[in-house]
């Protein structure tokens, strides 16, 4: 017998994530998956599971489900208070929800992306090797509503034994190291100088495609026209008001603005969990 979770809250964005799927950026489609990937990747490992099994990503007011057999979840990455049937239940540990239970998953009280993982993963349908929601582009089972359900697959092995895991906390400063982009010959010295000692935040307009910065705009030493080039992850652009944007995993493929840096994609993983606001400090390497 299949599992089943039903949405009983979906709150603000709460969507599928994996790896991803990465290799086709030719064929237009964005890597997608799972921001904040470690935390993924911790959750399941907590449960038994492949640590790449699909788990659910909330955004800031987190999600409700209720399974209809007994399973097993972890409720990791922002931190946030987690009942079951309103009595608290363990964060960035094992708990077990009975069938007809509900598992509450409360507003962060830090960072911005909590994530669900369940015993056996959720199974969606897979497209193109993965489960993962793509907002940019449409693949992939759509985000969460009230009232949908989830399938969940047979857990793969016996869960292991309970133990304490260590769960990075949300930054207070997001540093990012970065390396010279393929277009930083388009921006002045002074601009180049600006991005890595001038203090930037968080914006508010950020989200799975771009991290969104506020502060000094980069003065460009050219003013042509850029043909659209390819995108990588961590590419970050300079758009017409001058403030740098970091691409995220839902990230558009090609883009028509210079890149004028590249953060590593080890240090991506911090800015899932930027709040708006946070102060944002870029590094070169």
């Amino acid at each position: 017998m299949t599992t089943r979770l039903t949405t009983v809250r979906a709150g603000a964005l709460t969507t599928v994530q994996d790896a991803g799927r990465p290799g086709h950026a030719h064929l237009g489609v964005p890597r997608s998956g799972a921001l904040d990937a470690p935390a993924m990747r911790l959750a399941n490992r907590l449960l038994g599971n492949d640590p790449d099994t699909a788990v659910l990503e909330t955004t800031l007011t987190g999600c409700a489900l209720r399974p209809d057999r007994d399973v097993a979840a972890v409720v990791g990455g922002a931190p946030c208070a987690v009942t079951v049937d309103g009595r608290p239940a363990a964060w960035g540990a094992p708990v077990r929800v009975p069938a007809g239970s509900v598992l509450d998953v409360g507003a962060v009280t830090g960072g911005v992306r909590s994530y669900v993982a369940v015993a056996g993963g959720i199974a969606a349908e897979p497209v193109l090797g993965s489960r993962s929601t793509d907002l940019l582009s449409g693949l992939g089972p759509a985000p969460l509503r009230d009232g949908d359900v989830l399938a969940v697959g047979a857990p793969a092995r016996p869960a292991p034994p309970p133990v304490a895991a260590p769960w990075p906390g949300p930054p207070a400063e997001l540093v990012l190291p970065v390396r010279p982009g393929p277009r930083a010959d388009w921006f002045t010295p002074a601009a180049l100088r600006t991005l890595t000692s001038a203090a930037y935040r968080v914006s508010p307009h950020s989200n799975r495609i771009g991290l969104r910065t506020e502060g000094p705009p980069l003065q460009r030493l050219s003013t042509g026209e850029l043909p659209s080039e390819g995108m990588v992850l961590g590419a970050v652009q300079v758009p017409p008001d001058g403030r740098p944007v970091i691409f995220l995993h839902d990230h558009p493929t090609t883009g028509g603005y210079p890149v004028v840096a590249v953060v590593p994609e080890s240090a991506l993983a911090a800015a899932a969990q930027a709040v708006a606001g946070t102060p944002v400090r870029f590094t070169l390497v």
